[in-house]
């Protein structure tokens, strides 16, 4: 058959399953890899959404219209593609020459290469959380009535990110998100914790304020009635679909078995399969296009001028009260802006932007990897989104700030409270990974302002920076440094001394510690010049390279962080990389466990102050 059918009738649906079973065996056998009884599990409960629920102009993937598909369980990527093929994207050759092969799209697990997926999938528990972003969108952004549809693994419900992503869909009243668990009992190594209980899941989903529905995952009248009924928005809790399904559905030699999780099939193997499947097949089948004219979501509307708030130099600001006046400001100018954070509003100062816009503001409580998610899930749909908390508390979310960029998403992470400056409240709240850990996520940036003008100038900058951008800010308040016309960009730095004897570079609190040390040290006739390493990657290599001459390669790196993986880091490896190897280095960081102490007693604990760092320089100067 290879005429396309729109909504087609259940006998038909039952040869797109087989169908999807059967590509799933062909492409992973073809391959040598993947997850082909996994997918076989779930063919039924696709095969009927495609075919006669999801609302996709599969010819126009940005249509605003469209319904959106996401696969949570995306280790099942033999079924996404076998979809694909179905729907008339991917033709058979690819599917069968292309999957898991090097350079080729289909990729082991879907990532937005191709332009039907959302959001990169294959770490568990992120699918449904990103699927709450998306949705959140769609019906207080976009104001459009799509449904996103997700298809979760009963595995993956052991992720507590899963019952963040429920909690926060029943706050928001998410009708128009339907969760589909694909109960097929057996994980990688044997059973779940629940195995079959759906009893026991319709519990904990109900628990979380979710509308239940459980079915036979196989029983395809049952499967149309449940999408069916997900579709009734006039209740405004999200929809758990609970399907019961045995893995590898279909092939008997494998049904319900626990030793062939993540295993093609051997060519013979598959040879049965296929026959006992009844053959391949060649159906072409398209669900409902979207009502209403075909749309850009252009609701967005455009950006006007930011006003950005100006500080007097030697005023005192906090750099996080900074960040929360130039989110608001540039909100107020550009429609697309969306913040975002983890209850801690009040001490981030995005509370400046949800009460000038709360309509564009989403609270996402304790949950910081349900806020970098949402943040991704929205950014999907095109908007500009920050998201805010404490530096600390974003080491919990950082696989979901990795898949961020797996996923090609623009994300703005905001950490207030970094460092040991932050003082009495001990190391619990010190975020001293932070940099480390953003510096290492693929293609990000990663900023560090030292006062309140930088950080609004590096706020708008962030605005327009692609990928995962991220802005630490400190908790104190600390002079203003620089005036309102004085330009920051990503990448670059600020040299506020010049000086011939030694370079010392900090950022954020270290560098007003490192502008006090240059008053020291010039009284003792030593000539330090003073970088202000704002933007820590990038780095600014030409300002560290014309340093390094005019110093003679004399660095004291200083930063309230641990030595590994920041600041002191990004300084060397930049030297390095350009070609400088005549190098007297004094790093400056936090090696110890901190306490708790008021902030300038910890920065002299750890030998990050001023007194420290004049006292490094000297060392470096004697050496002369």
């Amino acid at each position: 058959m290879t005429e396309t059918l729109t909504k087609p009738d259940l006998d038909t649906v039952a040869e797109v399953a087989a169908q999807l079973r059967v590509d799933s065996v062909r492409s992973s056998t073809s391959a040598g890899s993947g997850h082909p009884t996994s997918s076989m599990s779930a063919a039924d409960v696709l095969a009927v959404l495609i075919s006669r629920h999801l609302r996709y102009d599969w010819d126009n993937p940005d249509d605003a219209r469209n319904d959106h598909l996401v696969f949570s369980k995306g280790h099942a990527s033999p079924l996404v593609y076998s979809v694909f093929r179905a729907v008339g994207v991917v033709s058979e050759d690819e599917l069968l020459n292309g999957y898991r092969r090097f350079g080729e799209r289909l990729e082991g697990h879907p990532t937005p290469v191709l332009p039907w997926v959302d959001v990169a999938t294959g770490s568990l528990g992120q699918g449904l959380p990103d699927g709450v972003g998306i949705a959140l969108a769609g019906k207080y952004l976009d104001k459009l009535p799509y449904r996103v549809w997700v298809l979760c693994g009963d595995s993956e419900l052991a992720e507590g990110s899963i019952w963040e992503a429920l909690d926060k869909a029943s706050h928001y009243k998410l009708s128009n998100l339907v969760a589909i668990i694909d109960v097929n009992r057996l994980g990688q190594r044997g059973e779940t914790d629940l195995g079959w209980d759906t009893a026991a899941y319709a519990r904990r989903a109900e628990a979380f304020g979710a509308r239940v529905i459980r079915i036979d995952g196989h029983n395809l009248t049952a499967i149309d009635e449940a999408l069916s009924e997900a579709e009734d928005d006039s209740d405004e809790r999200p929809t758990v679909i609970i399907a019961k399904t045995v893995k590898g559905k279909g092939f008997s030699e494998v049904e319900d078995s626990p030793d062939w999780h993540g295993k093609p099939f051997p060519e013979d193997m598959a040879e049965r399969a296929i026959k006992e499947l009844g053959g391949t097949r060649d159906v072409r089948v398209r669900g409902p296009l979207p009502e209403g004219e075909a749309s850009d979501g252009g609701a967005r509307g455009q950006a006007g001028k930011v006003d950005l708030p100006q500080y007097e130099v030697g005023e005192k600001v906090a750099t996080r009260k900074a960040y929360g006046q130039a989110l608001a400001a540039l909100g107020a100018a550009n429609p697309a802006v969306v913040a975002l954070d983890a209850e801690v509003s009040n001490s981030t100062y995005a509370n400046e932007f949800a009460q000038e816009i709360p309509d564009r503001f989403f609270e996402m409580y304790i949950a910081e990897q349900q806020l970098v998610a949402a943040a991704t899930g929205i950014n999907v749909r095109g908007y500009t989104a920050f998201a805010s908390t404490f530096a600390a508390f974003l080491t919990r979310a950082h696989d979901f700030i990795r898949m961020g960029a797996v996923s090609r998403a623009d994300l703005r992470l905001v950490g207030s409270h970094a460092g040991i400056e932050i003082g009495a409240d001990g190391p619990s709240q010190m975020a001293l990974e932070d940099l480390a850990m953003m510096r290492s996520v693929h293609g990000s940036t990663v900023l560090y302002p030292s006062d309140a003008t930088s950080t609004a100038a590096l706020v708008e900058r962030m605005a327009e920076t692609r990928g995962i951008s991220y802005l630490r800010t400190t908790r104190g308040a600390y002079p203003v440094l620089y005036g309102p016309d004085e330009d920051f960009s990503v990448g670059g730095s600020k040299t506020l001394r010049e000086g011939s004897d030694v370079t010392l570079v900090g950022a954020g609190v270290t560098l007003h510690a490192c502008l006090d040390a240059a008053e020291q040290l010039g009284k003792d006739g030593i000539n330090a010049r003073v970088i202000d390493c704002y933007s820590i990657k990038p780095i600014d290599e030409a300002a560290l390279r014309s340093a390094a001459d005019a110093t003679g390669g004399k660095f004291v790196v200083v930063e309230d962080h641990h030595p590994e993986g920041g600041l002191g880091s990004a300084v060397v490896e930049s030297l390095l990389s350009g070609g400088r190897t005549s190098l007297e280095v004094e790093h400056l960081a936090v090696r110890g466990m901190p306490g708790s102490g008021t902030g300038a007693e910890l920065m002299a604990w750890a030998k990050i102050d001023a007194d420290a760092i004049a006292e490094a320089a000297r060392r470096l100067a004697d050496r002369a």
